[in-house]
């Protein structure tokens, strides 16, 4: 250990004796590790903006809604409620965050149409009342300000976000209404952000805490719940999950609404939309579940044209899953195949370039070789100068070109406005290729710097 130390305070006095041509020897190791963690960077950057675009598509998301009424259900065999319910609660959304598998993120939604005024302009806008985890379901960012926090929601807090195109009509074109206050049914609420979102309905929309909302419309169940997954693939699965999760949790309303609504049906009072008795079918569920895909497939469709389509395509989250995964391993491959031709050429010619000064380094201490193998060094002490000396020059390069990479992934950010995320385990990674090049590189040196016996390396002039 103590050879190992010395050898180390040999190699870095060696280096400093020649400032310049140990600058440009280390210059290829520099470019080369750069480029590593340079390119790491804009793949992963590209990869999570192309994962943020398909989460705000909503391939991964699950809707759960109050009520449980659907036109035409009775002739397509789909048991169905009467609508309106009260009976979906803050509750069952904890629960669905606690007891599903593969949950990411719950929202409890509560929603209000109606006027919204801001100084002297009135907006008949929609107002949603949403939890604090929202935003980074869809993954919204934000032009203004920050989204409220899950305190304003406990608090019941008087805070607002604003979609982009509430706040054009409100404020006016590209104002900052951050900090100004906008009326919704006599209730002033504090603007805090402006939500950027390529969701046209989020613009259209103001957010405000969800508890807050029920204050202002009297109320203490909840519309509906949104349900992030953690694997767009799941969402089919979670959804049958949350399902059976709430009929568990509202059996009790679910059999008494049945046998109210069976009694009125015996009146003759009711139409055709609860099943026949005798049918074989449980109670209708006093909600409805349902993924985000399948939302957009049979969104304007007749019941009966909806329920043949998601027959007929039952695992449509699966190869929605498989297409985005299929899409962004092709791209990962390229990306792979593009850095790595990058940082072997530029590496190669940097361990070239290591082997080069560290042979021309040999010739100029051939004396000085010869003299500590005089007084008593080993060959393998010698090999093991040089070796350490190369090492030392790699990983040196491999230093500057780590914060090198870290620089040039801040300005392409900066100045292109390119996504970039860094990478630990790129950085790992670029400093052992650059030891195992000072090894490689530097082996051949060291070898023939100790095979020099000392009566000839004494000769050398």
């Amino acid at each position: 250990m103590a050879l190992l130390i010395t050898s180390i305070k040999l190699a870095a006095r060696a280096l400093q004796r020649n400032v310049l041509r140990t600058t440009l020897t280390m210059l290829g190791m520099i470019i080369g590790v750069g480029a590593v963690v340079t390119m790491v960077a804009l793949g992963n950057g590209a990869q999570r903006t192309v994962e943020s675009d398909v989460r705000s598509a909503g391939t991964n998301l699950v809707h759960v809604r109050a009520g449980n009424y659907t036109r035409g259900g009775e002739d397509s065999n789909i048991p169905s409620g009467l609508g309106a319910a009260t009976t979906l609660v803050a509750d069952d959304a904890a629960a669905i965050a606690r007891e599903v598998a593969g949950v990411r993120r719950v929202s409890p939604m509560v929603r209000l149409r109606g006027w919204a005024a801001a100084e002297a302009n009135k907006d008949y806008a929609q107002v949603a009342g949403v939890d604090a985890p929202f935003p980074e379901i869809y993954s919204w960012g934000f032009s203004r300000g920050r989204f409220f926090s899950a305190q304003d929601v406990a608090s019941r807090a008087a805070v607002a976000v604003v979609g982009a195109s509430v706040r054009d009509r409100l404020f006016g074109t590209s104002a900052n209404p951050v900090g100004l206050t906008v009326t919704i049914r006599n209730r002033a609420f504090t603007v805090v952000a402006v939500a950027r979102t390529s969701d046209e309905d989020q613009l259209e929309t103001i957010f405000v805490p969800y508890t807050t909302l029920q204050d202002v419309i009297g109320i203490t169940h909840l519309h509906g719940i949104t349900v992030e997954a953690a694997q767009a693939g799941d969402a089919s699965r979670i959804a049958a999950d949350v399902a059976a999760l709430l009929r568990r949790r509202h059996a009790p309303q679910i059999e008494a609404a049945s046998a109210a609504v069976a009694r009125l049906r015996q009146g003759g009072i009711l139409g055709n939309q609860m099943p026949q008795a005798g049918a074989a079918f449980a109670p209708p569920d006093d909600f409805t579940v349902k993924t985000q895909a399948s939302e957009a497939l049979t969104k304007g469709l007749y019941t009966s044209v909806a329920a043949f389509v998601l027959a007929n395509m039952p695992k449509l989250d699966e190869v929605n899953m498989q297409e985005m995964a299929s899409t962004l391993q092709r791209a990962g491959t390229t990306m792979t195949a593009l850095l790595a031709g990058i940082a072997a050429i530029s590496l190669v010619v940097g361990g070239i370039g290591i082997m080069n000064i560290m042979l021309v380094s040999v010739t100029e201490r051939t004396r000085e070789i010869g003299i500590r193998r005089a007084v008593g060094a080993r060959a393998r002490d010698v090999r093991l100068q040089f070796l350490v000396e190369a090492i030392t020059l790699a990983m040196a390069g491999g230093a500057v070109g780590l914060l090198t990479g870290i620089v040039a992934s801040s300005v392409l950010t900066w100045a292109l406005e390119w996504p970039t995320a860094l990478s630990p385990s790129a950085f790992g990674i670029a400093f052992g290729i650059a030891a195992a090049v000072g090894v490689f590189f530097g082996f051949y040196p060291a070898q023939r710097a100790s095979s020099l016996t000392p009566i000839d390396a004494l000769r050398h002039e």
